[in-house]
């Protein structure tokens, strides 16, 4: 979609069209950024991200709207509704932005250029939104085609046409390159995406780990990720949450304080998603970036924070971290993620003698409680007592 928060609010400011306008995440005193802004305020250098003060600054005429994210959601259904229309193989890729697989439709609605321009036209029509879209036969080269040109406008890329349109841009516009991976890539000589294309695998393997094979598949056009089908797309596919502390943790005390704290998150959000895992991932890092990850899978499905918890600990107390009476080596990151996710009231294989099973029942029955204790007073209304 085109400055998709800012359209949405034009709609209901139409006095606003010809004016320079953003979405702003704190207006009335002028605290927060950019989240969105129109064309004519993105003629005058304002950006996404940057400050309010600082847009104003570029832009004094600048008008600002708060965000309405209830509605931006509204309408992303509605989008993808009519995506429907056209194929089941629609994966959303954010609130603003989906993937389309139309292979099986093309003897319907005729080539894929055909159905992107019927699809910006109908949204065009139906909901009064602007979209561009990238046609190609992968799901990277399609992403960046639909950011090519805007708004309102559909790209090619092709086999016969990709390097001379992919490989010709910044190594900054590539999918999945950020700022230091560009600054990385820079200071060997990799400008451009051309110049990633035909750098040597195995060393951006050891330069940059995994995302360096990945990228260098991507700039020759090797991706090969299927686009989902939409039922398959909504559902999660694990539920985590991690820390970054502000100071070194290397106690037992603090490990199990910090510990207890992310699984409750976790589990909360597992129930909330009426969802349990059959495994827990654990990701460990240090003060010098230095990360392992350690996973284990578990025999009854888990959506406590006392049952993750105990988990949790054992992987992370069989790690080279644990030195022994009660002193860890210094920990900075501890995440811990729910894998392997199934319906929390999916049928599971039990046994007769899991003495952890009616322990189980009962922590989950006394979450619950917690979670309508939080629902109806909010977040901070209840919490277990080690973290106070």
């Amino acid at each position: 979609m085109n400055g998709y928060f800012a359209s949405v609010e034009l709609l209901d400011h139409p006095e606003l069209k010809n004016t320079p306008m953003a979405v702003a995440g704190n207006p009335k005193n002028r605290h927060g950024i950019i989240l969105a802004k129109n064309e004519i305020a993105k003629k005058y250098g304002v950006v996404t991200a940057e400050t309010i003060n600082s847009a104003m600054r570029k832009c004094p005429g600048l008008c600002l709207v708060s965000p309405n994210h209830d509605k931006y959601k509204e309408y992303s259904k509605k989008i993808n509704e009519i995506y429907l229309r056209y194929t089941d193989m629609v994966e959303p890729f954010s609130i603003d932005e989906s993937w389309l697989d139309v292979t099986q439709s093309l003897g319907i609605f005729g080539s894929g250029v055909n159905i992107a321009n019927e699809i910006r036209n109908t949204v065009k029509r139906e909901l009064g939104l602007t979209l561009s879209a990238g046609v190609s036969f992968n799901k990277i080269f399609a992403k960046m085609g639909s950011e090519y040109r805007k708004p309102d406008a559909t790209t090619i890329i092709d086999e016969n046409n990709f390097k001379s349109i992919i490989w010709t841009m910044n190594i900054e516009k590539m999918f999945y390159v950020g700022k230091k991976t560009a600054e990385r890539l820079r200071h060997v000589g990799i400008n451009k995406i051309g110049d990633l294309a035909h750098s040597n695998e195995n060393f951006l393997e050891g330069y940059l780990g995994k995302i360096g094979v990945d990228l260098f598949k991507y700039a020759n056009g090797e991706d090969d990720s299927p686009v989902l089908l939409f039922n398959d797309s909504q559902r999660i596919k694990s539920v985590g949450n991690g820390i970054t502390f502000p100071k070194n943790l290397t106690s037992r005390e603090e490990i199990e304080k910090a510990v207890t704290g992310i699984c409750d998150l976790v589990s909360f959000r597992l129930r909330k998603h009426q969802m349990k895992c059959n495994g827990i991932k654990v990701e460990i890092k240090d003060p010098y970036f230095k990360t392992i990850s350690r996973q284990r899978k578990v025999d009854i499905g888990l959506n406590t924070t006392q049952g993750i918890k105990k988990i949790a600990l054992n992987i992370i107390d069989s790690t080279e971290y644990n030195i022994g009476e009660g002193r860890y080596k210094p920990v900075r990151l501890i995440s811990v993620t729910g894998i392997g996710l199934i319906d929390e009231n999916s049928n599971e294989q039990l046994s007769f003698f899991d003495q952890d099973l009616s322990q189980s029942h009962k922590d989950e029955k006394i979450e619950r409680m917690m979670d309508e204790i939080r629902e109806k007073y909010g977040k901070g209304a209840i919490k277990y007592a080690q973290l106070l």
